[in-house]
């Protein structure tokens, strides 16, 4: 794990995880719990750090597109796998591995 930390690659992966698990905890867990049973908590909290994944995220992508001259297609790729459930996860396999 501290491995992965100590390059912008590995802590893209680490914070691509995190970042869809809490997409898919906000999308299938909070939402749920905000519309059906009038919970509105759930969303706030889990919103909330996913919002913060989601920007270091998007700056990770940023990071490393430029530190590994990616190509534009791959950033575009990369930053579009945040916007659809389990595209961080597909990213991972498909992108990341360098």
């Amino acid at each position: 794990m501290f491995r992965l930390l100590s390059s912008t690659l590995g802590r893209l992966r680490v914070v691509g995880f995190a970042e869809g698990v809490s997409f898919l905890v906000l999308l299938g867990i909070a939402m749920p719990l905000k519309y059906l049973l009038g919970q509105p908590e759930a969303v706030r909290m889990v919103g909330m750090a996913h919002g913060l994944l989601f920007v270091l995220y998007v700056l990770l992508v940023i990071m490393a597109a430029i530190e590994h001259s990616w190509s534009f297609k791959k950033a575009v790729l990369a930053f579009v796998a945040s916007l659809v459930p389990f595209g961080t996860f597909w990213a991972d396999k498909k992108l990341f591995q360098e």
